[in-house]
């Protein structure tokens, strides 16, 4: 229960640099966030940067101070730690993030954080002294699990210049895929308490693989860019993956856009465009006719690449979609139903799977043509599988586990013939070209 610590420049070419927070006294180091303190309101020190975060002992949580004046390098805890204990010395309180709001008159401090089945909100003009200002739930239909990890953050509705807050929440189980998975509430923040203008009966959900947990987003990207990053595992199995020399993964970097829709605002999500550093070998198709029985990707294999489709959807097939990282007896399916309107990611042989009777699954999500057509943003690595389907619109992520001599790939049509419009295949190098 400690902090890592990796820099970057780029999202992608990452340095992991020493441990940063190690438990001390007051117990081990959960969760949380950092803030970069410009006007040194905390007195640690112009621009320190500070971390906030959950300290747990024995079941016992409350918030705590950590700061740094060398850019993250060493840290120094505050000794007046905690600086926010729970006031009943409850089990779930935890996770907070910390933003600056400014404020019509003058900012402040916002912290939020999760208390079991709700979120708490919290103002402070010098990252310290904390007051209440409000809370979000419990809500009767997100009562389905312990709620974790909140972001909270303002995003302009397609381009402005309306904009909306964004609330999501991990929660431990009761997600579309089954285990952990991440909600969002959409709604407006008064620099106290946000306000959900969710139904009581939607539930929205970020991501509807399996594996898409815990994201957190930057504050203040350069390019004024709402970047998120989620842990790729679900509480279900987290303990028991086959993982060796390594122990759960990030997701892709994602940027974050609100789109208005027949059905509401929701959230759009797109890989971020650095990750085309990563581009290597490259092949591309276009005007194709995809039957039964052909593989337009006959004589190409790997375990990690990026695949960019657009493709027609008619009811001539009964599906179509893309097998990946196969291999002697298993394979990872990403296949798309016409007539349904749905695309599924079915890791079911996908390789090791019986650590966990969940494990081999597949999970579903609904999905219409865009303009008469599909479009897929497919991501595979070693041990993973991210889908962001017509631009963002719709996400799915899973983990996998396959045989490391798995790179059969295939491009399949089920039932018919299906016209595929373009196809660009990128290998994916380790490190940026």
């Amino acid at each position: 229960m400690h902090w890592g610590h990796a820099v970057c420049r780029d999202l992608v070419n990452w340095q992991h640099l020493p441990i940063a927070l190690f438990p001390d006294e007051n117990g081990v180091i959960f969760s949380g966030s950092a803030v970069i303190d410009w006007e040194n309101t905390a007195s640690f020190g112009r621009a320190a940067m500070v971390a906030i975060f959950t300290h747990n002992q024995n079941g016992h949580q409350s918030q705590s101070l950590a700061y740094s004046l060398d850019a993250g390098r060493t840290w120094r805890k505050y000794s007046g730690n905690p600086v926010l204990p729970s006031a009943d010395g409850q089990r779930d309180f935890r996770d907070p993030k910390v933003f600056w709001y400014e404020g019509q008159a003058d900012g402040h401090w916002v912290m939020c954080l999760t208390a079991g089945d709700r979120i708490l909100f919290f103002t402070s003009p010098d990252l310290i002294h904390w007051t209440p200002s409000g809370q979000l739930g419990p809500i009767v239909n997100a009562a389905i699990g312990v709620w974790e990890t909140p972001d909270l953050f303002e995003l302009y509705v397609d381009s402005g210049p309306e904009t909306r807050w964004i609330l999501t929440i991990g929660v431990q189980d009761g997600a579309p895929a089954g285990g952990s998975g991440t909600m969002y509430f959409i709604g407006r923040f008064d620099g106290g308490t946000f306000t959900s203008e969710n139904s009581e009966e939607t539930l929205m959900w970020m991501d509807y693989g399996a594996d898409f947990y815990a994201p957190q987003s930057w504050n203040n990207e350069p390019h004024q860019r709402r970047i998120m990053l989620g842990w790729m595992s679900n509480w279900q199995y987290a303990n028991d993956t086959p993982a060796t020399t390594w122990r759960g993964m990030f997701s892709l970097p994602r940027e974050l856009s609100l789109s208005r829709t027949a059905t509401g605002i929701h959230l759009v999500q797109r890989p971020i465009p650095e990750l085309q550093l990563l581009r290597g070998n490259h092949h591309h198709w276009q005007d194709e006719i995809i039957s039964p029985g052909t593989n337009l990707f006959a004589g190409i294999q790997g375990s990690s690449f990026e695949i960019n489709a657009n493709i027609k959807v008619g009811q001539d097939a009964d599906g179509f979609g893309f097998r990946v990282r196969a291999g002697k007896g298993e394979e990872t399916s990403i296949v798309y139903s016409p007539r349904e309107q749905k695309i599924t990611l079915d890791r079911t042989h996908s390789g090791q799977g019986s650590f966990h009777p969940g494990f081999s699954s597949s999970h579903t999500a609904d999905l219409a043509p865009v303009n008469g057509n599909l479009i897929l943003h497919i991501f595979v690595d070693q041990f993973s599988v991210e889908i962001f389907a017509n631009d963002g619109q719709v996400t799915l992520s899973d983990s996998i586990f396959p045989a490391e001599d798995s790179f059969g790939l295939a491009l399949f049509s089920k039932g018919g013939l299906v016209q595929l419009n373009t196809l660009d295949f990128y290998q994916l190098l380790k490190k940026p070209s």
